[in-house]
């Protein structure tokens, strides 16, 4: 299972996702599909994401059960801690919106 949130993206992310995806909310993107194709989405999203942001989760063989790709600039960041992913925040004052 994959799963895309998205920010204030371009109409044709959002086209292109939902070839593949179910969006049960607007902006979340919900499928199972093999890593080939998550992968491809993935790199669509991430190259034409504009102002806007993503993050894409998928299971994967680590301690958590689960990777998190992030695209665009936000304040949440995705932090490795010897091996785990944390979610950090940045100051208000770093100037990313």
């Amino acid at each position: 299972m994959v799963v895309i949130s998205t920010t204030a993206v371009p109409d044709h992310v959002r086209g292109a996702l939902s070839r593949w995806l179910i969006e049960p909310a607007p902006g979340l993107y919900v499928g199972t599909v093999s890593a080939r194709v998550r992968d491809e989405l993935w790199s669509a999203v991430s190259a034409c994401v504009g102002e806007g942001a993503a993050v894409c989760m998928h299971p994967a063989d680590n301690e958590q059960k689960f990777v998190i790709h992030t695209a665009g600039e936000r304040r949440r960041r995705v932090a490795d801690f010897d091996g785990l992913q944390l979610v950090r925040f940045l100051p208000e004052d770093s100037g990313v919106s």
